[in-house]
């Protein structure tokens, strides 16, 4: 392991609920912000979760050859800024990929006072960045950002012109399961989430054959810990 790993809460491998095309994911473990409402707490406190080197995850991330883009969150991505400019470093060598990142620091803030050297690296190398906390009270339940004070920033025009709609549009999400983890991929529309909640709570009362075997969500929104900022 180098300087460079990074420390993966989960990843999810070609999706259409986190920008524009077919996407993969990855988020973070790991966040210096506690906004109010985060849904996947156990992804706040910076402790070890998955290691992975830049190759290792580029390798997971276009397992599918559909992809054409990658979408990074967590956590907090700033915090990993190293081994996530590596990682897409790696990635764009293999494939032309378009790259989304959630932070909850202000670009102003990355740009003036980066919280760490290698985060100008990782802005230079992104397409858009969706900046700032979540504030419940401004969650009006459109577009890619949580909450709308959070801002959409192309940094290059490579996503600006293609017809997705990054604050405006429908939100859409997914539900994968993978035997007792469920985890949800998206900014859930209204609604979405109370009915994945209940649905969980459901199969959690249900008795089963050993007790034991019960489901675990793990429930997020692209907002890097900050579920909708």
């Amino acid at each position: 392991m180098t300087g460079q790993d990074l420390n993966v809460a989960a990843t999810r491998v070609g999706t259409h609920a986190l920008g524009p095309g077919r996407r993969s994911v990855v988020w973070v473990q790991g966040c210096p912000f506690r906004c109010a409402g985060c849904l996947a707490p156990e992804w706040i406190p910076d402790r070890p979760a998955r290691r992975l080197a830049p190759s290792e995850l580029a390798d997971e991330l276009l397992a599918d050859p559909a992809v054409t883009g990658l979408t990074l969150s967590g956590g907090e991505p700033m915090a990993q800024a190293a081994g996530l400019a590596a990682l897409v470093r790696e990635a764009r060598a293999r494939r032309d990929l378009s790259v989304i990142c959630f932070t909850g620091y202000r670009l102003e803030r990355l740009r003036a006072r980066p919280p760490a050297p290698e985060v100008t690296e990782l802005v230079g190398l992104l397409d858009v960045l969706i900046d700032g906390l979540y504030v419940a009270r401004l969650d009006d339940g459109k577009g890619l950002r949580g909450s709308g004070n959070q801002r959409v920033h192309h940094l290059t025009p490579r996503l600006a012109g293609g017809g997705y709609d990054f604050t405006g549009g429908p939100r859409t999400a997914e539900i994968t399961v993978d035997g007792p983890t469920a985890l949800l991929v998206g900014v859930p529309p209204p609604g979405l989430l109370a009915a994945f909640d209940s649905a969980v709570e459901e199969v959690r009362s249900r008795p089963t054959p050993n007790q034991c075997d019960t489901a675990q969500p793990v429930r997020h929104r692209p907002t890097s810990e900050h579920p909708t900022r």
